[in-house]
């Protein structure tokens, strides 16, 4: 997902700004549709990406191909109905907000070289597309998978019963050693490609029998 030559990198940064931005939007969002005035109160309902930056989780992520942002505070307090339906909710946006990002980037990628095809911005054009789809696809992935502290083990802690949920608490404490674990082994990469280049491909799928009628042949590499 990430590269260490120069030219990647660069076109890391607009792609990590606007995966970051967004996924932390959703979470601030639903707590706010929910009826939770913390993230309203503490500046994060909006797309400013540097309201959302982590500096130093912002540069892991560049140079080192894991980083985060700032996490979203919530009160569940506040939540209309069922709470732990909310933290669920709340969880559930970030990533799947970035799952609808990487499609939209990549119809726009889809649309924009049909224009440009053969310009001489058209590799750089690409590059930045690539960025935003990949990065979005990774952190919605990646964010899903029901480890703590990532947003699948609320979501997971969401659907299970309430006694079985209460039990996998335990798994709070080692989390962040889960991660190292996965981050230092093949098994996350295991994971994280095959899922990626899944989604990847059902989304060009959907996208070839969409607008092909419409523009003819799709230029993306």
């Amino acid at each position: 997902m990430f590269g260490f030559d120069l030219t990647t990198v660069i076109a890391n940064i607009p792609a990590l700004m606007i995966g970051f931005a967004f996924h932390e939007y959703a979470h601030a969002w639903v707590a706010d549709r929910l009826g939770d005035p913390t993230p309203q109160s503490q500046g994060r309902l909006t797309l400013n990406p540097l309201v959302h930056l982590d500096l130093f989780g912002t540069l892991m992520a560049l140079l080192y191909q894991f980083g985060w942002a700032k996490p979203v505070m919530i009160n569940p307090h506040y939540f209309k109905g069922n709470k732990q339906r909310g933290r669920m909710l709340v969880a559930l946006a970030g990533p799947a907000m970035n799952l609808v990002m990487a499609f939209i980037a990549l119809f726009l990628w889809y649309f924009t070289m049909h224009w440009i095809h053969g310009t001489e911005w058209s590799y750089v054009i690409q590059m930045v597309f690539r960025s935003i789809v990949l990065m979005n696809l990774g952190l919605g992935i990646f964010n899903l998978l029901p480890i703590p502290p990532l947003d699948g083990f609320a979501v997971l802690m969401g659907i299970l019963p309430g006694r079985l949920a209460h039990r996998l608490l335990i798994l709070e404490q080692y989390g962040m050693i889960i991660l190292v674990i996965l981050l230092f082994t093949d098994i996350l990469n295991n994971v994280l490609f095959p899922a990626m280049n899944g989604i990847a491909f059902a989304y060009q799928t959907i996208l070839t029998m969409l607008l092909t009628p419409l523009f003819g042949q799709l230029w993306l590499s």
